[in-house]
């Protein structure tokens, strides 16, 4: 009992660090907009998760073990860090100025599913594992959205962050997405862990489309500037 308190005080002061962060943000760039500094906040949740996630790791020879096995309290730390900042990014979203149905209830599906393992404390490897493959590209999405406001926008630094990102978000989502859902549901796990697993890898299949498309046009339309016609194979 006294650890889940613990935990619930560590996400009620990981939500008034991280609402303090953007504050702190926004005044240094006094000038950026709401969602810039939004997104600076995000650049740090995103570099901490991974560090924290591969922290946890117990094994690299096997890293996504024990499988449906209880958390460790590293795991459930790295997971509250998590929750926190959701929750005030979720905040964010709904007093922003570009609010999304679809990104309110990615945040509210998100919460709730990392709530449920630190209530449960199950499924720790699992549920960290997931969070370093989804974090691991964030901030190079926002690294893209950051440089146009700085005033990259169509430039080879935007275009060479655009390729990273598609390439990082691949790797990840399509190569270790595949293989995390794979391990869940064959292992002795919840159902509502199992469905998580096969929707945030329905979810990333879908974005990788997206994804695909969104290069394949840029570098299409950049082979055009420069002079040289042709379609992208």
């Amino acid at each position: 009992m006294g650890e889940e308190y613990d935990i619930v005080n560590l996400i009620v002061l990981g939500v008034i660090s991280w609402t303090t962060v953007f504050l702190l943000v926004r005044k240094i760039f006094s000038d950026r907009s709401f969602e810039f500094c939004n997104r600076i906040v995000s650049t740090i949740h995103g570099i901490l998760a991974v560090i924290l996630a591969s922290l946890s790791v117990e094994d690299w020879s096997c890293p996504v073990r024990p499988l449906a096995s209880a958390s460790t309290p590293k795991q459930r730390q790295v997971l509250a860090v998590t929750v926190a900042y959701l929750i005030y990014d979720l905040i964010c979203c709904l007093f922003g100025v570009k609010f999304t149905l679809d990104n309110t209830v990615h945040h509210l599906v998100s919460i709730v599913g990392l709530a449920a393992g630190l209530a449960f404390q199950l499924c720790g490897s699992e549920q960290v594992a997931a969070l370093f493959i989804t974090e691991i590209s964030s901030p190079f999405l926002h690294a893209r959205e950051l440089l146009k406001e700085f005033g990259y926008m169509g430039t080879d630094l935007n275009l060479a962050a655009d390729v990273l990102f598609a390439v990082i978000f691949s790797v990840a989502r399509m190569v270790g997405g595949p293989y995390l859902t794979f391990v869940t549901l064959t292992a002795n796990n919840p159902l509502l862990i199992k469905a998580m697993a096969v929707g945030l890898q329905l979810v990333s299949a879908f974005w990788f489309y997206k994804i695909v498309k969104m290069v394949k046009y840029k570098l299409t339309k950049r082979r055009k500037q420069v002079g040289m016609p042709g379609k992208l194979d």
